[in-house]
């Protein structure tokens, strides 16, 4: 059974960095695209970041703050952080993708990032 493990939970104060990993429990073939989604208390989850091929994207909130990259030997999707801001607190999800017919997604346990002085 697949798994996607996420790591780098963390309280930060404004303006701190923060990197998250979230790592698959076997290969999985077929990937789409990679990306992480978050959800604060009381909204609706909302897309963060994907990777699709060499293409990125970012919802303009985070745009210049985070990055997002993968190490497919590791079977790993990684999320930079950087100028937190108490509006970045959220539970963030990983996310898989695939390519298949119907598309399957994966998705991590979700972790706690909060930014607060």
């Amino acid at each position: 059974q697949v798994q996607l493990v996420e790591s780098g939970r963390g309280l930060v104060q404004p303006g701190g960095t923060l990197r998250l990993s979230c790592a698959a429990s076997v290969t999985i073939t077929n990937i789409y695209s990679v990306g992480w989604y978050r959800q604060a208390p009381g909204k609706q989850r909302e897309l963060v970041a994907t990777a699709t091929g060499s293409s990125t994207y970012y919802t303009d909130s985070v745009k210049g703050r985070f990055t997002i990259s993968r190490d497919i030997a590791k079977n790993t999707v990684y999320l930079q952080m950087n100028s937190l801001k108490p509006e970045d607190t959220a539970v963030y999800y990983c996310n898989f993708h695939t390519m298949t017919i119907p598309s399957y997604d994966y998705w991590g346990q979700g972790t706690q990032v909060t930014v607060s002085s």
